[in-house]
């Protein structure tokens, strides 16, 4: 018998369908640097940060799985 031990293989990372989440959340799925995020978002062709204080701010994490599936169409919800 071996006394080796098996240890769990490393889960993916997974973005929840709702909720909110810091750019370190949504940087592993996004083939963009952070710049070029914030432009996009401001340009209202990636979702917006909503600013939580002067320092901290959020995406939606609906809005990023939507411009995940279709980067080139996401437009933003008018509510």
């Amino acid at each position: 018998m071996s006394n080796l031990q098996q240890t769990p293989s490393a889960q993916p990372p997974v973005l929840p369908t709702t909720g909110l989440s810091k750019w370190p959340q949504i940087k592993p799925f996004l083939p963009i640097g952070r710049e070029t995020w914030r432009k996009l978002g401001l340009e209202g062709k990636a979702p917006r940060a909503i600013k939580l204080s002067e320092t901290c701010a959020v995406y939606k994490n609906s809005d990023v799985l939507r411009w995940i599936a279709d980067p080139l169409n996401y437009t933003e919800d008018v509510a």
